[in-house]
Parts: structure tokens; C-alpha cells; sequence
């Protein structure tokens, strides 16, 4: 089975043959490994007689190897030999395909040879491989049969003359300066007077503490949220970017600072991480980079608003802008005093110049005089008006008393008392005909009562009818026997029916 150039793992090369003769390579191996015999059988070969001619030799026998047989022989060979192998060149015509392997070709001045990196092995280094750069490279050396073409499968791989993390940020920071993330035109500036400072660094770490001691000293009324966060190893620099993240999205937060103590290139690379950068540049609020010390110069320090050589100076940093407001407040009030102090002193210089003017001479005697005709001016105009007014209150007072004369409110008294009398004479008046009249209406009343057919009724009397409560019967010989009658008395109503024919008027 041959090994392709996409798979992650090459396959176990196959044993190969004892061979007395040493293969050629771009450099000597460090561990040379002498090839093993084969304890398998022998891959078996095609023999053919061959018929010699007159006077030629006698008959002999020679083995012909397929090409596939022959390539699985010197893959053995070279797998087995070139087993740990470190080759140094320059990488050209490198491509990163879908599965994740990294396929490039390893060249110098008289050679090249292609190389492999299987996605296992390039997740692991900490910078980028690109064309053009020159490294330094371990692996083995294989073969792919389809194509009879030997191959370098890197296992590792560091920059040559760079260590791998000083390439990896010299590549980030040519990448992130192409985005524009390091341009001054987006830096921020800090706030004047801060109410709340953010800070993102480690909770145990010395340079909380100093950031702590030197606000608290410097700006007491301060008022700090502070993110705990890992900065230093694996998976230090996603701990960083949420911080930063949580950081801004707490409510009145004017400047954060995110650092952390020195150490070395590996304790601070954490703040060279991509995601670090992005998240400084993502971040609303003006960030100060306090990394390390003054000759530590990370990504960070870049991206952010502000760079501060340690984490006290970004205590300080912060803190001198009050410092500065108040003592741009103080300068201003000493311009201020200056001036007025100059200007007065420059109008007192003008007075006396104009006092000592010829012109002006006697000026006091005659503003003496000017003030005292002022003041009988003044008594006279006094006079003047206090007499005027006098008169006219005078006046006032007559058109008041004729003006009450003719007040509405008066009349209106005079016109109400009228009314309430006449009411009481049409109240009087009105009894009186209402007496009389119910006088006359309990007459007509008895009258009428008395003519009334009930009070004859209430006497004992009673109406007779006929039976359709039409016609009053009057006459007995007006109804016959068998006719129903109805009969009204006072309280009541009678139904009756005539049994006995009437008897004779002239009879009785």
C-alpha cells in the first residue's frame, strides 16, 4: 500500500534489503540507521533464461524488478535510513489545502525537495509558514510511489535566525499594521477626570497592587472595577479578550488599563496574541497597554490608545490628568489676577497722565461748582415735583368721591331693597286671592256634591241597567221576564235576571 500525500499518518514502510551502498541526501542524517534484513519472505522475482549465443558465455539467469517492487524498496530504504533528518532552506511554492495539511517545497541554491506538514504538526507552531522564509526543519524522509517522487515529512520547524514566537510577532504585527489597527488617527485620548477605571490583569499579581497603591495615593475618590484574569500560559489570552469585553460593558467606565508585571518573552506573550489586539480594538473605552517594563514592547502596546512603560506609570498616567486640569485650573487664575492687576494698574497710569494735562487744570474747583448747582437743581426740581404731586393727589380724590356717587354697586343696593319689598307685597297679595279662591272652589265642591248621583246612592238608592250597561231602566214594563238587568249600588254591582212579568201601575 503506498503513502499519499494527503493522509495524516504515513503507513509502516515496508522492510527493506540488506544494501552495501549509502544514498544520497541534502544533508547527513543525525542518527544514521543502518537498514535491517528483511525477516519476511523475499518478494519474489520473475527469472528469465536467457539463450546465449555461439561463443558467448554460458547460460545464465538475471531477476527483473516491477516498478511498484523497486519503489517499495527504496521507500523502505529511505524510510529507515533518513528517520530523523534536519534540513535547512527556504520555503517556496507553499499551500495549505482543505484538510488542513501544509504542502511546500524546500529549496536552496542547488536543490529542492518537496516537505509535508500534516495538520497535527502545524497547529503546533507558534508562527505561520509563508514563501520566502528560511527555516530550519526536522522530519524523515518518504516516498510517494504513484509518482516516484521522494518527499520531506517535517515533524518540526522554527525559523532560521528567528525563534518561532519572535517570527510569530513580527507576523502579526505586519498584519495587524496593514489593517490600520496601529494608525494614530484612531488612538483615543484619555478622559480628564475619570470617575471609574477599569482594570484587567491578574488578581495576585504585583502589578494590581501597584496600581492600586499609586491611585489610592494620587486620586483616592477614584472609583476601580477590576476583571481578574490569567496572563501568562495556555489559553491566558482568551481570559484576557473577555475580561476586556466584560470590562466594557460595565456602565461608566471612562479608561481601563490591561498589563500585567515583566517576565519573559514567553510570560508575556499572551498580550501578542491576535485575540488580545482585537479585543483592545474592539474595546469603547481608551485602553493604556501596561506591559512588563520599559524595554518590553508587545501587540498590545500597539493596538491600544496608550502605551505606558509599567503599570505604575499607567497609574500615574491616568491620575495626571487631574493633576494637570487642576493645575491648568491654578495657572488660569494667575493669568486672570495678572491681567486685572495690569489693567488697573494701566487706567490709574492714564488717569494721572490726563491729571497732569494743562487743560485740565482747575478741573476740581469747577467740578465743585458744577456739583453744587447740580444739587440746587436737584432741591428745586424736588420742590418742583412734591408740589405737582400735591395738586394732582388733590384732584384724585375729588373725581373719586364723584365717581362714588355714580357707582353702579350703590344703585344696585337701592334697586335690591326695592325688589325685596315689592316681593313681599306679590307674596301678601298672592295668599290672599289664593285664599279666596279656594274659599269659592270648597263651595262649588259641597254643590257639587250634592247633586252628585253617588250621594243618592249612599242614601240606600240603586241604578238599574240593562244588561248591556247602556240605558237606565226607569219604566218596569220596559224590560220581560227572563231579561237580564244589572244593578249599581254604593259599593258594588249586581247581576239580576227579571222572574215575574211587572204588575200594573194603576193597580197598586
Amino acid at each position: 500500500m503506498s503513502q499519499l500525500p494527503f493522509d495524516d499518518e504515513p503507513e509502516k514502510p515496508p522492510t527493506a534489503l540488506p544494501t552495501t551502498s549509502k544514498p544520497r541526501a541534502f544533508t547527513e542524517p543525525r542518527q544514521a540507521v543502518e537498514p535491517r534484513r528483511s525477516t519476511a519472505a523475499p518478494t519474489p522475482t520473475r527469472e528469465t533464461a536467457v539463450t546465449p549465443s555461439r561463443g558467448t558465455e554460458p547460460e545464465r539467469r538475471r531477476a527483473v524488478l516491477s516498478v511498484s517492487e523497486l519503489s517499495a524498496r527504496l521507500r523502505g530504504l529511505l524510510e529507515t535510513t533518513f528517520i530523523d533528518v534536519w534540513v535547512e532552506g527556504e520555503i517556496s511554492n507553499g499551500r495549505a489545502w482543505n484538510s488542513g495539511h501544509y504542502y511546500f517545497t524546500l529549496k536552496d541554491a542547488g536543490a529542492q525537495i518537496k516537505g509535508v506538514l500534516f495538520r497535527n504538526t502545524l497547529r503546533l507552531l507558534r508562527f505561520t509558514p509563508e514563501d520566502g522564509l528560511r527555516v530550519v526543519a526536522r522530519g524523515r524522509i518518504s516516498v510517494y510511489e504513484p509518482k516516484g517522487e521522494y518527499q520531506f515529512v517535517c515533524e518540526h520547524m522554527e525559523p532560521q535566525g528567528y525563534g518561532p514566537l519572535q517570527l510569530a510577532y513580527e507576523q502579526l504585527r505586519k498584519k495587524l499594521a496593514a489593517e490600520g489597527l496601529f494608525d494614530e488617527a484612531r488612538k483615543r485620548p484619555l478622559p480628564t477626570l475619570p470617575r471609574r477605571i477599569g482594570i484587567v490583569t491578574s488578581i495576585d499579581g504585583a502589578a494590581l497592587r501597584d496600581i492600586v497603591r499609586v491611585l489610592r495615593r494620587r486620586y483616592p475618590n477614584a472609583h476601580l472595577v477590576i476583571a481578574p484574569t490569567r496572563v501568562q500560559g495556555e489559553g491566558a489570552a482568551g481570559e484576557v479578550a473577555r475580561a476586556l469585553r466584560f470590562i466594557a460593558r460595565v456602565d461608566d467606565v471612562d479608561v481601563v488599563i490591561v498589563g500585567r508585571g515583566g517576565g519573559s518573552l514567553e510570560d508575556l506573550w499572551a498580550f501578542n496574541e491576535e485575540a488580545v489586539a482585537r479585543a483592545i480594538a474592539a474595546c469603547p473605552i481608551p485602553v493604556i497597554s501596561a506591559v512588563g517594563h520599559e524595554t518590553d514592547v508587545t501587540i498590545a502596546d500597539f493596538v491600544a490608545d496608550l502605551r505606558a512603560p509599567t503599570p505604575s506609570a499607567a497609574a500615574e498616567m491616568v491620575v495626571r490628568k487631574k493633576d494637570e486640569f487642576t493645575a491648568h485650573i491654578d495657572r488660569l487664575a494667575g493669568r486672570l489676577d495678572s491681567c486685572v492687576q495690569m489693567r488697573i494698574r494701566r487706567h490709574e497710569s492714564r488717569l494721572h497722565a490726563l491729571d497732569a494735562r494743562p487743560a485740565f487744570a482747575g478741573y476740581r474747583a469747577r467740578l465743585a461748582w458744577r456739583s453744587r448747582h447740580v444739587a440746587e437743581l436737584s432741591t428745586d426740581l424736588g420742590a418742583k415735583m412734591r408740589t405737582g404731586l400735591t395738586t394732582r393727589q388733590r384732584r384724585v380724590d375729588t373725581l373719586a368721591r364723584t365717581l362714588a356717587s355714580f357707582d353702579p354697586r350703590h344703585r344696585l343696593g337701592r334697586i335690591r331693597a326695592t325688589l325685596l319689598t315689592l316681593e313681599g307685597r306679590l307674596g301678601a297679595a298672592a295668599a290672599r286671592r289664593q285664599h279666596a279662591a279656594d274659599g269659592r272652589f270648597r263651595a262649588i265642591a259641597a254643590r257639587l256634591e250634592g247633586l252628585s248621583p253617588l250621594a243618592v246612592l249612599g242614601r240606600g238608592y240603586a241604578v238599574c241597567w240593562d244588561a248591556d250597561n247602556n240605558r237606565i231602566v226607569r219604566d218596569a214594563s220596559a224590560v220581560a221576564p227572563g231579561q237580564a238587568i244589572r244593578v249599581t249600588l254604593e259599593r258594588g254591582e249586581l247581576h239580576a235576571r227579571v222572574s215575574t212579568p211587572p204588575l200594573d201601575p194603576a193597580l197598586q
